[in-house]
């Protein structure tokens, strides 16, 4: 079987699917959270909380992995290790973007309206050899 890239699971990267972000703890042990995501075909984009302990992990150890799956057939998936860039800037409108995913327009607005005064950082990661998987050939039908 042909080794998949990121454009032969774009519907999944396009959909609102679960993603898990994995940073690494002080002491060297996984902290596993559930984050929405933003692919824009260059990277993936999550914003987090400035007070959220994942920026503290970043900034000591920008190594980190996110995974984006299906809980529905085909069961695809993706599995991105990356550094993290982290920016500091006004994140409002990546917010609304992710938020827009997740939420629809209407609700997505109405959840950065009420987060206007949580501000957040832009972590991107950029998929070097990302690891995509598709059980659509192997299910039964």
């Amino acid at each position: 079987m042909a080794k998949l890239s990121l454009s032969d699971v774009q519907s999944l990267l396009d959909a609102p699917s679960p993603a898990v972000l994995t940073t690494i703890r002080r002491d060297g042990s996984p902290l596993v959270s559930p984050v929405w995501y933003r692919w824009t075909g260059e990277a993936f984009e999550v914003v987090i909380a400035r007070d959220d302990v994942k920026l503290q992990h970043l900034a000591r150890e920008p190594r980190c992995s996110l995974l984006i799956f299906e809980a529905v057939r085909p069961f695809r998936g993706v599995e991105v290790r990356a550094e993290a860039t982290v920016t500091r800037c006004d994140i409002t409108e990546h917010r609304r973007a992710v938020a827009r995913r997740y939420l629809g327009a209407e609700a997505g607005d109405r959840f950065v309206a009420d987060r206007a005064d949580k501000p957040g950082d832009l972590v991107q990661l950029v998929p070097v050899e990302p690891r995509v998987w598709d059980l659509k050939a192997i299910l039964p039908a």
